[in-house]
């Protein structure tokens, strides 16, 4: 059953309402602030939130800005009140809100709005929030900006990239708090009219156009026809441009045309390299949230060289390394010997001499160098950027291998003093 968090100030409320919920199955948490419920949800993700409008530190209106401003609006939320306006519950509502009960509240009308919102809470996924925070490098300040701008235009929308790039947690920037998401790929074996019905007021997303069946193709053109007058946004994504899709692939033109309205590129890896601990601490934040890992945070180390690592893949190998991080590390904090651990099955492959070939058409100091660099990345790729590593390996001292790969033009991401 759920984990519901219940927020009031009223000590009898609390009790009351947990007992209704715990005899029906759930499992109950109470706050009696904002301040409790706000520490309560920076270490947990409830499936269900009953909160207070009226508190005596922070009233539930503000609280709920904050989650949906912070990225943590990723549950279903029913506000209470025996004496707030109409002004402020449609205030809620618009915040993203699900429904709202007033005091004294009666025992069907309070089962039937869980129910109605766990209900809801199974369309919604915890991917909302990754890039809240995000946006230090210029590539991602300006395709935020670019995607915020689409948040109220409801023309379908391409995002185009490489494999690997996680469309779905930028395309949650399209994404309006308190709205149903729906992934299209396993929905398109139900009846078009249930996933309109589903998705109304949300956003129906396909995560790989290249993945579409003949069969889900017709389903999505019928739904893609009907998606503006059931108030559904249509995001998609394709690692292949338009004309490959109907040219190569075979897609309908006419569906890839309808999907395709606005497209926005998405940004490579070393575009937003200075936004990847800020995606790093909120993947590992979904983790715990989901309850795949217990709770664990990240050492400022390790973290300078998860960001500083040249990633030869995309997003998802981030994201992987994460959850690899997060469910094999023993302690509470994840430092740098588990990140040294982790790395090197995400360096580039080795190519052999007989792959790249000698450089015999470089001058001879050319070539040189242009083999020390190559060994001395691959070193650097393979040691997860462990300068002592590399010394003992290489057989040099410390400091003369730190001028040679200063010389040579490598960056290793790290201070002398670590090792």
């Amino acid at each position: 059953m759920a984990q519901i968090l219940v927020v009031d100030d009223e000590v009898g409320i609390r009790d009351l309402l947990s007992e209704i919920l715990s005899d029906e199955g759930h499992t109950v948490h109470v706050a009696e602030n904002a301040t409790r419920a706000r520490e309560w949800r920076a270490n947990a993700r409830p499936d269900l939130v009953l909160l207070d409008i009226w508190m005596p530190d922070t009233d539930g209106v503000t609280l709920l800005k904050e989650w949906a401003s912070n990225g943590q609006l990723t549950m279903p939320v029913i506000m209470m009140s025996g004496h707030a306006t109409i002004d402020t519950a449609v205030e809620a509502t618009r915040i993203g809100a699900l429904d709202f009960l007033e005091k004294p509240i009666a025992l069907q009308k309070l089962l039937g709005a869980v129910k109605r919102a766990l209900a809801k809470a199974d369309v919604r996924t915890a991917e909302g929030g990754v890039l809240t925070e995000a946006g230090k490098s210029p590539a991602m300040a300006d395709l935020k900006r670019r995607l915020l701008q689409l948040v109220t235009v409801d023309s379908p929308v391409l995002l185009r990239g490489e494999r690997g790039s996680m469309p779905e947690i930028f395309a949650r920037l399209l994404h309006r708090p308190g709205t149903p998401w729906v992934p299209a790929l396993p929905a398109l074996g139900e009846g078009a009219q249930e996933i309109l019905q589903q998705a109304s007021g949300g956003v129906l997303f396909v995560d790989d156009l290249a993945r579409l069946s003949p069969n889900q193709q017709k389903h999505l053109a019928f739904l893609a026809a009907r998606a503006a007058r059931a108030r559904v946004r249509l995001i998609s994504f394709s690692s292949e441009g338009p004309r490959h899709l109907t040219d190569v692939m075979g897609l309908d033109s006419a569906l890839v045309a309808a999907l395709s309205e606005v497209r926005i590129m998405l940004p490579l890896v070393q575009d937003i390299r200075e936004d990847l601990p800020v995606i790093v601490q909120k993947l590992l934040a979904q983790l715990i949230e989901s309850r795949t890992c217990p709770p664990r945070r990240i050492s400022a180390d390790a973290m300078s060289l998860l960001a500083a690592f040249d990633w030869p893949g995309h997003l998802d190998d981030i994201a992987s390394a994460v959850r690899t991080l997060a469910t094999t590390s023993t302690g509470d904090e994840i430092g740098i010997d588990d990140v040294q651990s982790v790395l090197p099955q995400f360096a580039p492959p080795v190519q052999s001499a007989s792959t790249t070939g000698p450089a015999f058409d470089l001058p001879l100091r050319e070539a040189r160098d242009a083999f020390e660099r190559s060994y001395f990345e691959h070193h650097l790729a393979v040691e997860a950027g462990s300068i002592a590593r590399v010394a003992e390996k290489s057989g040099l001292e410390r400091t003369h291998l730190y001028r040679k790969l200063k010389a040579l033009g490598i960056s290793t991401g790290r201070k002398e003093s670590e090792s």
